[in-house]
């Protein structure tokens, strides 16, 4: 493993976090549908999404929001070369607000616990767009 393949990992850290909310989201609707809270139809168009499942539903939303944009640096500055130590900690960083983000969404869902967090993270993703344009207008 190279150094640059570290910027590889939080990237990979964050699609487990993804594929561990699509488990627990289809886990909670099934659960739901076993205990007959829903019908399992409601969900081809899932317009009413049962309140078991609700903030795990809306959590997930939210990791194809800024995280798109989390991916697409990462990528950036791993085929620039301009990423280092600094940004593979942002990288990290990132993902850890998202972890914990996540877990305040689905678990007690307070806005002033979840809020600071997702701001953490939105400077913390700046920080590594504003390094990746330094990069590229400085090399």
């Amino acid at each position: 493993m190279t150094f640059s393949d570290a910027m590889l990992w939080p990237m990979m850290a964050h699609a487990a976090l993804v594929f561990g909310l699509y488990f627990l989201l289809s886990s909670k609707r099934m659960t739901a549908v076993r205990a007959g809270r829903v019908k399992a139809e409601q969900f081809k168009e899932n317009r009413e999404e049962p309140l078991e499942s609700l903030l795990i539903h809306n959590n997930l939303k939210n990791q194809f929001e800024l995280p798109v944009l989390f991916h697409a640096v990462c990528l950036s500055l791993y085929v620039t070369t301009a990423d280092n130590m600094v940004t593979v900690l942002l990288a990290w960083a990132f993902v850890v607000s998202r972890y914990v983000h996540s877990y305040v969404h689905i678990t007690t869902n307070r806005l002033r616990h979840r809020r600071p967090v997702w701001i953490a993270g939105y400077f913390i993703l700046l920080a590594l767009w504003v390094w990746l344009a330094l990069w590229l207008v400085l090399n």
